[in-house]
């Protein structure tokens, strides 16, 4: 992306990013990081519903369907929800690392509109890691994943403990996602936060 601010432009000593050994392997489908993200989360109604899949290194592709419930203008997305797309896309690319890190800025360009019905075609990518920030970029196309662009990001995520969540959440929510018998979406409920 052409013109980031300087707060997203990697620091001389900031390192090529590793793909973590134990991350999924590439074309395997992410999956949601916890049932109620507006993002990924299948249980939420009017959600975005965001499907990532993990690439080569560290990178991933994601894709979603505008619906009536994300319009802005008539008939076409409501930039706040393209921006969540990113914001949910680029956060993603945090499990490929296996690194629990939160949004520490997002800067995003709206190229075209996307009008309602229309699929979402996201590529993202972590391009440096600085001590706990980790730097990353995406774009998202219309018609397939080789047509027009409609928006792209540039966005930095800072490393945090799993205690950023559990200090600073509802009582509630934590207490039904860390009392999940299920091991691996109690984890990704925390591990993977955008």
């Amino acid at each position: 992306m052409s013109g980031s601010s300087a707060a997203l432009q990697p620091p001389a000593d900031a390192v090529k990013p590793v793909r973590h050994p134990d991350a999924p392997a590439p074309g395997e489908l992410l999956g949601a990081h916890y049932e109620h993200c507006f993002g990924c989360g299948p249980g939420q109604p009017y959600g975005l519903h965001l499907e990532a899949r993990a690439g080569e290194g560290v990178s991933l592709t994601a894709e979603f369907t505008v619906q009536p419930a994300h319009q802005g203008a008539p008939g076409l997305a409501h930039g706040g929800v393209l921006a969540t797309a990113l914001d949910e896309t680029l956060g993603s690319l945090n499990w490929l690392l296996r690194t629990i890190a939160v949004t520490g800025r997002l800067e995003t360009d709206y190229v075209r509109p996307v009008p309602v019905g229309t699929t979402l075609y996201l590529e993202a990518e972590v391009t440096a890691v600085a001590g706990r920030k980790i730097y990353s970029t995406a774009i998202g196309r219309i018609g397939g994943p080789e047509g027009p662009v409609a928006v792209r990001a540039d966005a930095l995520f800072v490393e945090v403990k799993v205690d950023h969540f559990t200090d600073h959440g509802r009582d509630e929510e934590i207490q039904a996602a860390m009392s999940d018998p299920d091991r691996l979406r109690r984890t990704r409920a925390f591990e993977v936060n955008p």
